[in-house]
């Protein structure tokens, strides 16, 4: 049987959430926690390998809260990011407390799989359409040795991903007849205003969106050859870094634009209907868990996971 495996980001603590752990907190009724519900629906979908990024610092409470127990469904294995893990020649600024964001993140699985994979961030509910899209696509479709990337991405509209206590910072994707990417874009402080919404760009400057327009979730399906491509980016990522520059980061959507304005990768957008929710905010933890006990109720899960 083909490896298809789940990489879930999960190095990262959540300072809008005020300083706590919060791909670690509970929100189903037995105590379950985001990553339980990506899991679930990746297992069902037919991964069969989960891969952790997370820090070093974190690890044992890591595999207190989930690693153990999901240990005893399937192949787990445990990739950190770490600031100080550079390539060669390179040094991390003293005063930089930022990580190097999702593309190092990525990177640091480099090793550990051979097959297809899909990356997931570790506090966002995704839904189980996209598992099972991403899953279908890179088991029938697609093609690992392609010298243009042939890559994938779960599709949500934007309007079903919006957070109702603060902005949020989406992928906004333009795509073309063919159903592939043609470009996305970081936007920044997206929420709703009024009976429409506000957003800026990474300089501050004002971006008009649609609620109906497709935006990127960190949820994107690589072959295992994609890896290389980070590891030759990541040199250049840090070659262009001004100095005094801390906050930099080398991150999946301004790479997948690059690839795919060059004409190095295809990404295939695989629309999914679903409504994202997630921990952005402490003040979204009710409403995720009051969306899951609806989900529940209409036998989407079980009580228990």
């Amino acid at each position: 049987m083909k490896e298809t495996t789940l990489v879930i980001m999960a190095a990262g603590i959540g300072s809008r959430f005020g300083g706590g752990i919060k791909q670690l907190e509970p929100v189903g009724p037995g105590g379950e926690i985001i990553m339980d519900y990506s899991i679930y629906d990746a297992l069902e979908a037919g991964f069969n390998k989960i891969i952790f990024i997370i820090r070093r610092d974190l690890e044992t409470d890591f595999k207190e809260v989930i690693g153990r127990r999901i240990e005893k469904k399937v192949h787990v294995e445990y990739a950190f990011q770490e600031m100080d893990d550079l390539p060669e020649g390179f040094v991390r600024p003293g005063d930089r407390t930022k990580p190097w964001g999702t593309g190092q993140a990525v990177l640091s699985i480099k090793g550990l799989v051979d097959g297809p994979f899909l990356v997931i961030n570790a506090d966002d509910y995704y839904g189980k359409e996209g598992f099972r899209k991403i899953h279908d696509y890179m088991v029938n479709e697609m093609k690992e040795d392609d010298p243009v990337y042939d890559l994938c991405m779960g599709g949500f509209m934007l309007a079903n991903t919006l957070s109702e206590n603060g902005g949020v910072t989406r992928g906004v994707c333009r795509i073309g007849q063919d159903g592939y990417l043609k470009a996305v874009t970081e936007t920044y402080d997206i929420q709703r205003q009024g009976d429409g919404l506000k957003a800026c760009d990474e300089q501050g400057n004002p971006v008009f969106l649609d609620t109906d327009c497709h935006v990127s979730m960190n949820m994107w399906g690589f072959p295992a050859s994609f890896l290389d491509e980070l590891e030759r980016g990541f040199p250049e990522f840090l070659s262009g870094i001004r100095e005094g520059d801390v906050k930099s980061e080398y991150l999946l959507p301004r790479i997948i634009d690059r690839l795919v304005e060059s004409g190095k990768a295809r990404v295939k957008v695989l629309e999914t209907p679903d409504k994202w929710f997630g921990v952005t905010y402490k003040e979204d933890k009710k409403a995720v868990a009051d969306s899951l006990k609806v989900l529940i109720a209409q036998g989407v899960y079980p009580e228990k996971l």
